[in-house]
């Protein structure tokens, strides 16, 4: 009975690869059709950051093995517990941020078949029940989320290599030769597009954060992690190099749909309907793992005294009920916010400060592998690869974070800055106990 709580290798993998493979794949060439052909470059150039980075949470899952935490626990070994609290409280609150987005987004989606559910509180409202639907669905257990994220990853995979491999006989090559239409230099429009394709990668440490739930962890999940990076880079670099060379830049900035344009290019109308199930069944896939991976960090918060205890409570099938329903609540609250025409542009800054705090404990985790490889690793023959990849992944991460904007690393500072009274309240609490 105890061998359904594993995940496989291939459950890794499609939680890996299903985090980033999400609402964003379908949207982004449209974003990106105004650099031109340079962000072809750019999703090069963030892959092989994302490698590095990936290289360095697989090396940490030898380095820390057993506990579960991904960044929150690599940073907490490595430079300390109110560094690891830091990490740990804005990876959290990034996580249920970002699942309202993929909410709304899937429901977006969903208005293709349902055009009422354009109506601003019915979009709230169909967020806040897929969310409930899939918090539940978490409460299964972990191999049930598996599965899901499994049929999900295949789901959306055929259509998008459908566009990969039949789109290639319909590249008109001259769209290539648009190169930066963008009006500042290469290195400027190559630093802004690779801002924008950074978003995607965001979940690649995912099969890190539940290590107590993999067999063999040191093995399986730095294979999962590079496994899963990789399959999401090739998938994102061919299908934005073939729809780029399929239509001309114009069409593809002012469409928000870049791959139903696609689509329909190749098989006719009913190109829209296929693509709109596949952005569907991503979203799906996506917020069903983040909504895993969310409680996973608070639960090993709560594990460490960083949280109260009961987010570490499991019932009988191995998930951390309380904290995918406060996860949920969480969400369901701000969603009941941004039904307000006034908050909307206060919503999108939230959500790139979301993301800014998911990018710092990337950074944090960088240094902290540094540190942990002479401390603990100095004896291995691979130890000087590991930091020079660690020293790599590092200077990447600090550039993507310059690169997020001022505003946004300012009002993501205030969001890290409010994490350290909580971070004082849980260390008082401890010291009382320690003195009773």
């Amino acid at each position: 009975m105890q061998e359904k709580k594993y995940m496989s290798f291939w459950m890794l993998v499609a939680l890996v690869s299903g985090n980033m493979v999400g609402s964003g794949i379908f949207l982004l060439p449209s974003g990106l059709a105004k650099f031109g052909s340079i962000s072809i470059l750019a999703w090069i150039f963030t892959a092989i950051g994302s490698i590095l980075l990936a290289l360095v949470f697989s090396h940490f899952t030898r380095l820390v093995p057993k506990m579960d935490g991904g960044p929150y626990i690599y940073v907490r070994v490595g430079m300390g517990k109110f560094m690891g609290f830091q990490s740990g409280f804005g990876y959290w609150v990034s996580l249920w941020v970002g699942n309202c987005a993929i909410a709304l987004a899937m429901v977006g989606y969903l208005s293709f078949f349902f055009p009422i559910l354009e109506d601003k509180t019915l979009t709230s409202i169909a967020a806040i029940g897929i969310i409930w639907l899939l918090t539940f669905f978490n409460m299964l257990g972990v191999r049930s989320v598996g599965w899901l994220q499994m049929l999900s990853m295949i789901g959306k995979s055929i259509p998008l290599l459908f566009i990969i491999v039949a789109g290639i006989w319909y590249i008109e090559p001259q769209y290539y030769l648009d190169f930066n239409h963008s009006g500042s230099s290469n290195l400027h429009a190559l630093s802004a597009a690779a801002s924008l394709t950074l978003w995607a990668f965001i979940g690649l440490e995912a099969a890190t954060v539940s290590v107590s739930k993999v067999k063999n962890p040191q093995k399986t999940i730095p294979l999962a992690t590079l496994t899963g990076t990789l399959i999401a880079a090739f998938i994102y670099i061919t299908s934005s190099a073939v729809i780029m060379g399929m239509l001309p830049a114009a069409s593809l900035e002012n469409s928000n749909a870049p791959f139903a344009l696609a689509a329909q290019e190749i098989i006719g109308k009913n190109g829209a309907i296929i693509i709109s199930i596949a952005a569907v069944i991503a979203c799906l896939g996506t917020l069903n793992g983040w909504i895993m991976v969310s409680a996973a960090v608070s639960k090993a918060m709560a594990e460490t005294q960083l949280f109260p205890k009961i987010f570490a409570q499991e019932n009988k099938l191995g998930s951390p009920v309380f904290g995918l329903i406060l996860g949920a609540v969480l969400m369901t609250i701000l969603l009941l916010l941004t039904t307000s025409r006034d908050l909307v542009a206060q919503f999108e800054l939230i959500i790139l400060m979301a993301v800014l705090a998911a990018l710092i404990p990337y950074f944090y985790t960088t240094i902290s592998c540094i540190l942990v490889i002479k401390q603990q690793d100095k004896n291995s023959p691979f130890w000087q690869a590991g930091i020079i990849i660690a020293v790599l992944a590092c200077a990447y991460s600090f550039w993507t974070i310059l690169g997020s904007g001022q505003e946004v690393v300012y009002y993501g500072m205030i969001l890290f800055f409010l994490g350290t009274p909580i971070y004082a309240i849980a260390e008082w609490v401890n010291l009382q106990k320690d003195k009773h």
